[in-house]
């Protein structure tokens, strides 16, 4: 009875693991099935993705091969449903040999758009400025002063000259215009090209108020940068209304910018026509003295323009720790830019006198139009504090190191709004440090001229309200100063603080 109950129970184990086994092989083969599914849908996905992101890298591979800027970078990533129009496009500019690797980066995709269709942008959005950057088949006619746009859809007008709604300053500039092929306000015959080039071309003027320092950086020197510095040098400039020694003056910094002779439009004969896939005409301003590293091209600032200065004219200080007596401890130069017809310094010896007497090494300097600008470029350039009468003359500090100091005397009456515009905004960008000495009226020529109870002496505001010329007549042309000694060297005291010790060392 034992045997046949043990044997039962063995029977039964075995038929129970039978089952189970026969159950969990139903359950691999169902499991089998659902897994074969599953890994069939993401090996499917998987293939869609792996396809969407060859044809991406693809596409990606054939734009920077043919849209490439000059500086090397790319414009901005196609849109989705831009991607096989613009395929199209770069296929037609490959087999044309389009000359648009010269380009350089766009802007913005308001000019990316423009750039595929060849039209035209005109921007009086500036304060200071108005520009066009045509692209296509362009056609430069002198004798009328009109650039023909082989896709433009409505005709231009422009003064390039970064002065903008300035009547006195435009009224010496040439106008321009831009008008499209085929145009019905156009009766003459689109002229055919005399003379082709491969390379960008920028038009501006070099009249208005150009032969003052101040306004040939702030209105076409350093807006020139702006709108050419993304070329590297591959660009032709044409210049219309001409002074050739004001090309001249500048010719280090104009040969830093362009690898190409400069092109007098003037000097153009009647039947040339030049032709370019590329013209700017205008230049674009951001500030005084300054740049808007957001709004130009390619990122740069003022400090780049620094950079290029000290290229052009072989400048030996990128800041006040480096001396210009290479190994060797030196006194703080200081530099005064001196001025001899107006708001000149009445008592300039004094000043010296007192300067040396703080340990300074000092140097008085003046700059007009006969002025060596390469000579005078390294003399502030050797300098570590640079000071003078609100002017023109102060827009020497472009040449200055970084860490270097200016002070500048403000005279009396007011022109403190002029002083920050001009002179004080700039310096933090130019990485330079700023003191300001402000003249009192007995400080000032004025009190010479006009009795007590003047209105030029007791209610500047009320001058100044006469307009710009009133203004000018009497607080810039009129006086010249005499810095209180005390007060002045105070302000000394506290440029020598400002610099690097091994500025000072030597005091």
């Amino acid at each position: 009875m034992t045997n046949l109950i043990s044997g039962m129970k063995q029977r039964a184990k075995e038929g129970v693991e039978e089952f189970d086994k026969e159950k969990m092989e139903s359950r691999g083969v169902k499991s089998w099935r659902n897994f074969t599914r599953q890994a069939t849908k993401r090996i499917c996905n998987f293939l869609v993705i792996l396809f969407l992101m060859l044809s991406i890298y693809i596409l990606s591979n054939i734009k920077a091969h043919y849209c490439q800027a000059a500086n090397g970078k790319l414009r901005a990533p196609l849109k989705l449903e831009q991607a096989s129009a613009e395929v199209k496009q770069l296929t037609e500019e490959s087999r044309s040999n389009s000359t648009d690797d010269l380009y350089a980066e766009d802007e913005d995709a308001e000019e990316d758009s423009a750039f595929y269709s060849h039209k035209p942008i005109c921007r009086e959005s500036n304060k200071r400025s108005d520009t066009c950057d045509a692209r296509g088949d362009l056609r430069v006619q002198v004798s009328s002063n009109t650039i023909f746009v082989s896709s433009a859809q409505q005709e231009w007008k422009i003064k390039p000259y970064a002065r903008k709604g300035d009547v006195g300053a435009l009224s010496h500039v040439s106008e321009w215009s831009l008008k499209p092929f085929g145009s019905s306000t156009n009766n003459q015959q689109i002229p055919n090209c005399t003379v082709k080039q491969t390379v960008p071309a920028v038009i501006f003027s070099v009249n208005g108020y150009t032969g003052n320092i101040f306004h040939d950086f702030t209105d076409v020197l350093i807006p020139l940068f702006i709108s050419s510095h993304q070329f590297h040098g591959q660009v032709q400039f044409l210049v219309t209304d001409v002074k050739q020694w004001w090309l001249n003056k500048y010719k280090l910094i104009l040969k830093h910018l362009s690898s190409y002779e400069i092109i007098n439009l003037q000097s153009d004969g009647r039947e040339i026509i030049r032709c370019f896939p590329r013209v700017i005409i205008g230049l674009q301003f951001h500030k005084e003295l300054g740049i808007d590293s957001a709004k130009s091209p390619t990122g740069y600032s003022i400090v780049d323009f620094k950079v290029l200065l000290r290229k052009a004219y072989g400048l030996e200080r990128a800041d006040t720790m480096s001396s210009v007596f290479q190994g060797s401890v030196r006194k703080p130069r200081l530099l005064i830019i001196s001025r001899k017809r107006s708001r000149s310094f009445v008592n300039e010896k004094g000043i010296v006198e007192m300067a040396m007497s703080l340990g300074f090494d000092v140097r008085v300097a003046e700059s007009d139009l006969s002025t060596d600008l390469s000579k005078f470029g390294r003399l502030v350039n050797s300098a570590d504090v640079l000071v003078g009468v609100h002017g023109a003359g102060l827009t020497n500090m472009l040449f200055l190191p970084a860490g270097a100091v200016v002070i500048q005397v403000v005279p009396f009456g007011g022109p403190e709004w002029l002083a920050r515009e001009t002179f004080r905004k700039p310096i933090n960008d130019l990485e330079l440090k700023y003191l300001e000495y402000r003249i009192e009226l007995e400080e000032s020529s004025l009190i010479d001229q006009y009795p007590r109870d003047h209105p030029v002496l007791k209610d500047p505001d009320s001058v100044t309200k006469l307009g710009w010329n009133a203004f000018r007549e009497v607080y810039l042309d009129k006086q010249n100063v005499r810095p209180h000694l005390g007060r002045l060297k105070e302000t000394f005291l506290q440029a020598l603080k400002l610099l690097p010790k091994s500025s000072t060392s030597a005091i």
